[in-house]
């Protein structure tokens, strides 16, 4: 987090956990310059969502800032105090700076299960491609069996619970 005057001038800037502790001696942090106007902050939808709802809830305007210019990052790297520094000055500013999105209500409801359905999706897709490329390396038994079932089949088979037989050996169930 870093601090900027009412000229624009960077005067301090301080690490916190991302915990409401953390977000709560921020804030304290802040008053010691002075009243808090407005708190520029990157990725309100994700790592700094719960940051956005603690500030607003502590009645603080905050804008989301958006990131800095790929080039500009490319040649001077990621620096976690001069990107604090920038978001201060861009809050201020007022430049790069966008409303942050509502994380409630029926939108938010419907982008958590579009994001599930995502997963789940992606999941559905890979793990036949696991199993696949895992019968490829499996023992020869293991391998002659496994590689003419279909795809049900081969789920419903490798999903089933194995127990280990008293030498450690998995029992061959199908």
């Amino acid at each position: 987090m870093a601090v900027v005057d009412a000229h624009d001038r960077f005067i301090a800037s301080e690490c916190f956990a991302s915990t409401r502790q953390g977000y709560k001696k921020m804030l304290a942090w802040m008053q010691l310059f002075g009243a808090v106007e407005r708190v520029g902050i990157e990725c309100t939808g994700t790592y700094g969502a719960g940051l956005l709802r603690y500030l607003q809830s502590a009645s603080v305007t905050v804008p989301e800032v958006t990131t800095p210019d790929k080039v500009d990052r490319r040649r001077r790297g990621k620096d976690d105090t001069l990107d604090a520094i920038n978001a201060a000055h861009a809050a201020f500013s007022g430049v790069r700076t966008v409303t942050p999105k509502g994380r409630d209500g029926m939108v938010e409801a419907l982008r958590v299960l579009k994001s599930c359905q995502k997963t789940a999706v992606s999941a559905r897709r890979v793990a036949p491609q696991l199993f696949r490329n895992n019968i490829i390396s499996a023992p020869d038994h293991l391998r002659e069996q496994l590689r003419s079932m279909t795809r049900m089949r081969l789920i419903r088979t490798l999903a089933a619970p194995f127990r280990p037989l008293p030498d450690n050996r998995l029992p061959v169930r199908w």
